[in-house]
Order: C-alpha cells, then sequence, then structure tokens
C-alpha cells in the first residue's frame, strides 16, 4: 500500500513537470487548488506552486476606472444670429451668463444679450477617457425651455468654460471644477420635417470639435476589496511595467503602470495603443498576475492550440499579445490557418506587436468581411511601414463608403501630413481633403469629432442648372449647361460680394470657405446637402460612413443548419477604437454573448444618419453597414416623374441623447 502511494505522488510530480511540489496536508484539496485562480495575497501557494491550469490574470483581481465620459456643462452667448435670437428672461443662467461676461470686461453685456442676433445657451459636452490638455471634442448646444429664440442656425458659439456638472437631490445641479472650454460654428439639422418637429431642431446643434480640454485624463486600476494592499499594488503595477513601457526625455526606461496607493494603480497608454485604448485595456487584463517560465511555456502550447480553433482564437490571440514578443512564432502560425477567423485574430495581435506579416491579410478583412473591419483598420493603422500605406491606399478604390472613408480615416491617423491625403486648411474652420482616387466619385462630411470634407474623386464637378445656399448669406448660381458658377454673398449693411469660378467642386468649396466669403463648416455642409438633394452633385454623398464593433462574423459552414458556434460577435459596440469612435458616448455591454447576435440591427442602433431615407439599411455584422447598403440620397422610384424627390424623414445630423458611461471590458472574450 505505501508503495502505491509513492507510485502516485510520482505520477503527480511527472504530471506538473518542473514545478515545486506544495506543503500540503491533503491530496484533494492540493487538486482543488490546482483548478481555480489564486488570490494575488495566497504566499505560500503562490511562491511554492507558481504554475496553475488558469494562470491567474491581473484582470481577475483589478477594475479600470476613468474610462467613463465626465459630463460638462456651462452658459454660453451665440452671436451672428440672423434675427432670431431673444432677450434672456430673468434667471439663474442670465445671471451666470452676466457675471462672466462682466469677468470678461465686456461693455454693456444687458445690451448684448437684448439684441435678437445674440441668444443664451446651455452647453454640454463630454470629457473623454485618455484626453489630454488641447484636445478637441464635441459640444452640444441648445436653447433653454423658456427662451424665445427660435433657432441657432448661422451662430457661432463665443468661448464658454465648462465644468463638472452634477445633479444633487434637494440641491439641483451642483458645479464642479472647470475642465474645459468650448466655441466655434453651430452646426444644425437642415433636412426636412413637420414644421413643429424642425422648430425643435433650430433650437438645439453641435460645435464639431468645439470643445478643448484644460487637463489630462489618465486612467487607473484599482485592486478589488480583497485583494488590496500594498504589496500586491506594487506586483501587479511591475508585472504591467515588464510588459508595457516608455523612455522618458533622457531615454530611461520607465514603466506605464505606477502604484499610488495600496489600491490605486495609475496606467498610461502606449503610444501604439492610443488610438485603441479599448484593446489596450483587454490585453492589461490579460497579463499574467505570476507564473513561471516553465508555466508560461506551457500556457503558450495552450494557446496556440486555441488560436488555431477559430471559436477560441480571439481570446487566445488577446492573451498571446498580452505575452509580448515571445509569442509572435506562436501568432505567425495562425496565419496560416486556412479560417480568415483565425488569420485575422492572429493578424491583428501581430500588428500590436510591430510586426507587418498579417498586413495582407488586414486588408483583405477589409474588403471582404464587415464585422473584422473596424479592428482590421484600426491595426493596419499602428504598423508604421510602407506597406501597410499602400494598402491602406489601395481600399481607398472600394466602392463601400465605409471602407474607402474608414481607410482615409487610418492613413491619417499614421501621418496626417501624408502628401496624399494631407487636407486643406480652409480658414481655421475645417479641412477640405481632394484625394486623387479611382473608385466611383463620392463626397463625404462629418457631423461628429471632426469638421472635414472629403472628396474621392480629385475632377469632380457641379451638375447646372443650379441654385443653392450656404449659410443665410450666400449663394451658389448657374444656368443650364454653364461651366462656370457664381458665387455671391448678400447682407445687410454689407458691400456684396459676388465671384465667377469653375464648377469644379473643389474650387467651390474653396471659394465659399475664403475670407471674402467667410463660410463656415455648417454653411458648406448645406450646400453640399442641398447640392446632392437636388441632383447638383455627379456622386454620392456619404455621412459619417464609419466602421463599427460588436457585428455579428458567420463562419462557412459545411451541410445545411446553423449551429450557435456558427456565428460570433466580432467584439462590443463598448470596444469601439476610438480611431473610429462618432463621438456619442458609447452603449453599455456586459460582455455577454447576444442571443440575438444574427438579428438584424435597428438602423437607430447603427450610430450612422438616415438620410437616404433607407428603412431597411443592413447595420448588423456579417454585412455591409448602412453607410454601405445605402445611396446617398432616396432614388426616385421608376414610375415617378422626372424632378420628383421622395421626401425625407430626417436632416443629416442628430443630436445625441442622454450620456451613458462607457462599457466595462468583458472579463471574458468568448
Amino acid at each position: 500500500m505505501r508503495r502505491s502511494k509513492c507510485l502516485v505522488l510520482v505520477l503527480v510530480a511527472t504530471t506538473v513537470g518542473c514545478q515545486s511540489m506544495p506543503k500540503f496536508g491533503n491530496m484533494f484539496d492540493w487538486r482543488k487548488d490546482r483548478t481555480r485562480s489564486q488570490s494575488p495575497d495566497e504566499e505560500s501557494g503562490a511562491d511554492e506552486f507558481q504554475t496553475n491550469v488558469k494562470t491567474p490574470m491581473i484582470g481577475e483581481f483589478t477594475k479600470v476606472e476613468g474610462k467613463n465620459l465626465v459630463v460638462l456643462q456651462g452658459v454660453g452667448l451665440v452671436t451672428g444670429l440672423n434675427m432670431t435670437g431673444d432677450d434672456p428672461p430673468p434667471s439663474p443662467e442670465r445671471t451666470q451668463l452676466l457675471e462672466d461676461m462682466k469677468r470678461r470686461n465686456v461693455r454693456k453685456p444687458n445690451e448684448i444679450l437684448s439684441d435678437r442676433s445674440t441668444a443664451l445657451v446651455i452647453v454640454r459636452a463630454y470629457l473623454p477617457p485618455l484626453v489630454k490638455k488641447g484636445d478637441h471634442f464635441d459640444v452640444e448646444v441648445r436653447l433653454p425651455a423658456n427662451s424665445d429664440a427660435t433657432s441657432l442656425n448661422g451662430g457661432w458659439l463665443m468661448e464658454t468654460f465648462l465644468s463638472e456638472a452634477a445633479v444633487v437631490p434637494g440641491e439641483g445641479i451642483m458645479k464642479g471644477h472647470v475642465l474645459a472650454k468650448a466655441k466655434g460654428p453651430i452646426l444644425i439639422s437642415s433636412g426636412e420635417g413637420e414644421r413643429e418637429a424642425m422648430s425643435a431642431v433650430f433650437r438645439r446643434g453641435r460645435v464639431l470639435g468645439g470643445g478643448s480640454s484644460l487637463k489630462d485624463r489618465d486612467m487607473a486600476l484599482y485592486l478589488l476589496q480583497d485583494f488590496r494592499n500594498v504589496r500586491n499594488s506594487n506586483r501587479i503595477a511591475q508585472r504591467i511595467g515588464a510588459r508595457f513601457y516608455g523612455y522618458d526625455r533622457h531615454g530611461i526606461k520607465e514603466p506605464l503602470a505606477n502604484p499610488v496607493t495600496d489600491q490605486k494603480i495609475e496606467l498610461k497608454i502606449l503610444q501604439r495603443y492610443k488610438d485603441n485604448f479599448p484593446r489596450y485595456l483587454q490585453v492589461v487584463r490579460k497579463i499574467a498576475f505570476r507564473e513561471s517560465d516553465q508555466a508560461r511555456h506551457v500556457r503558450m502550447e495552450m494557446l496556440k492550440s486555441k488560436l488555431n480553433d477559430p471559436p477560441s482564437s480571439e481570446r487566445a490571440a488577446i492573451e498571446l499579445e498580452a505575452i509580448g514578443r515571445d509569442a509572435v512564432p506562436i501568432l505567425k502560425t495562425g496565419l496560416k490557418n486556412p479560417a480568415l477567423e483565425v488569420q485575422f485574430h492572429s493578424a491583428v495581435a501581430l500588428a500590436y506587436l510591430e510586426k507587418p506579416d498579417g498586413l495582407e491579410v488586414l486588408a483583405r478583412a477589409v474588403r471582404e468581411e464587415p464585422a473584422f473591419r473596424v479592428h482590421a483598420l484600426a491595426a493596419m493603422s499602428v504598423v508604421e511601414e510602407a506597406e501597410s500605406n499602400l494598402l491602406l491606399q489601395g481600399l481607398l478604390d472600394e466602392p463601400s463608403a465605409e471602407t474607402r472613408y474608414g481607410a482615409f480615416r487610418a492613413l491619417t491617423t499614421m501621418d496626417e501630413k501624408h502628401p496624399f491625403v494631407h487636407g486643406e486648411n480652409m480658414n481655421d474652420e475645417f479641412k477640405l481633403h481632394v484625394l486623387d482616387t479611382k473608385g466611383p466619385p463620392m463626397v463625404h462630411l462629418t457631423t461628429r469629432k471632426k469638421a472635414e470634407v472629403v472628396l474621392f474623386g480629385a475632377k469632380q464637378r457641379l451638375v447646372t442648372p443650379i441654385a443653392v445656399q450656404a449659410g443665410e448669406h450666400i449663394q451658389v448660381t448657374a444656368g443650364p449647361g454653364s461651366d462656370t458658377v457664381t458665387v455671391s454673398r448678400y447682407q445687410l449693411n454689407q458691400p456684396d460680394r459676388r465671384a465667377t469660378v469653375s464648377a469644379d467642386l473643389a474650387e467651390v468649396i474653396r471659394t465659399v470657405a475664403s475670407p471674402q466669403f467667410g463660410a463656415s463648416y455648417p454653411d458648406v455642409a448645406q450646400l453640399l446637402f442641398q447640392a446632392s438633394k437636388q441632383r447638383n452633385l455627379a456622386s454620392r454623398l456619404e455621412i459619417d460612413a464609419l466602421p463599427e464593433a460588436g457585428r455579428v462574423y458567420y463562419r462557412p459552414q459545411e451541410g445545411d443548419g446553423e449551429s450557435p458556434k456558427s456565428r460570433a460577435r466580432v467584439g462590443h459596440s463598448g470596444d469601439t477604437p476610438n480611431l473610429f469612435e462618432s463621438g456619442k458616448p458609447r452603449k453599455p455591454d456586459d460582455g455577454k454573448d447576444d442571443e440575438d447576435a444574427d438579428k438584424p440591427a435597428k438602423p437607430s442602433d447603427s450610430g450612422i444618419d438616415l438620410v437616404s431615407g433607407d428603412k431597411d439599411g443592413d447595420g448588423n455584422s456579417g454585412s455591409a453597414s448602412l453607410a454601405d447598403a445605402r445611396t446617398s440620397l432616396p432614388r426616385e422610384p421608376a414610375d415617378s416623374k422626372p424632378g420628383a424627390f421622395t421626401k425625407m424623414k430626417n436632416g443629416f445630423m442628430r443630436v445625441i441623447g442622454a450620456p451613458v458611461d462607457y462599457a466595462e471590458p468583458p472579463d471574458d472574450l468568448d
């Protein structure tokens, strides 16, 4: 009997390999410990038995703070209105604005407020995570409920300071520290609709990139209460610092995690992940808390098997990326797997490990699979290789609007001064990008985060006859068959201005935005929207054609039927790379599988405006988004009369609703 017990012990020792045996009083207790994750506080077990079947990860002992949106609010003054303002009635907001104007030494503030070219507005913004001092973000502007002003169209928000705002029961809205300031032209909807509905639309708007942060925001890891102590805080910071580090101005290596207290660890972001912080957080959470070299080798072999199995490849790629450069050979094996899903996840991880081996796979994923598109483009943008640049330029010729604009956004992220995508600064209002692409001509507008017009096709011309407006005072007109257009500006108490230019679309935009005519970005957006609506654009107009996360990938199946494992949601809406964030608050996500993953997404969930009137836009995974499925404008039915247009329900911009916190990264990627 004693000999058989010894044999059992020898077999167990052989199974765990070179691991040191723990001290134990009961064999069954030891086996039980092997199947669970260890607490970082269990010293004896952690020191003597470091290799577990399930390696403890940093994400099991911490949670992330600082990825929520901070709500900011202020009271501002809008000027430049076309007699649609009012004299605001007595209110706390009016008192606050008057005090601010006096601090700025504004003369006769009451007279300014009583002028109908001005209006008092409530300004709200959401300070994004990881924002740096001077970074820009969108600002919402609305008239108070008791205001008699009728429209903010054509208005300019004067500089307004924004502070933290919180609703305290019994105290109302309480102000905190001033964290940002805002100013700029107001973009509102210019669509059609019922008179009452449109009157409400004109009372609110947005200043694209009008907010400017006055401070930096970093993220932090907080230890869960059961594991909170100084030693664990230091050990976790050391583990992160060993994987992610930077260099100070003297060239000295410094970790990106700094233990501040027994519970808080400040977390800085690696430059390579600055445009995709959700990915960074996922990788940090998958760093092993404590693991011997032998244990890591065993785990890597297990991950190699999981990587080459499509259902588990996403999670395996994240864990291998968290290991670092030692995992590169394994990730390269995934590129040879026949499944596109495995190739894709391997290529993304390699890109963030600064390896260009998977670039061809990523470009193929962008073209062929919308569910992979957003993450593939984000990964391509971090590989500073000529091959990545050329592949992205090739994607600009694709027919998909989302693919083209996504590739453009990735290229400008890599190098905004690249000669192929470098834009022209239009009177410090917006940027005009004219791209010499080979695909079908397209015009792209943004209504969030960035004020830019992108022309895909360098020689686009307006179709005449034309008569459109750019704001309240600028008109663009031309007769039938004319090769030129006339730009005119008529304003009360101002001399008339007029210029005749080529019908070339880029030239017209440059002219109306020149100091002579002074069109703002909202004015140019109105011009393009009207021109598209009236068929004066020879190309399609697309708005906010951004790729999305959280789509469903349908795996190739043999035979009939579909099993639950035949589809996979690729990420979720909360982990969209901030490179492609629309600027809206992210939707909450619990990290669980969606039982309705195979159902088409509702148009309202797509985050893309319904300019086309396409009510059946397919924004779900496994197919293109609305930006791919739609045409820019509703085309007239085959039996309609020439010149008839389908009446649109919405304008080209939707104002976002209530603030929503960013989603927690899921504990597991399954």
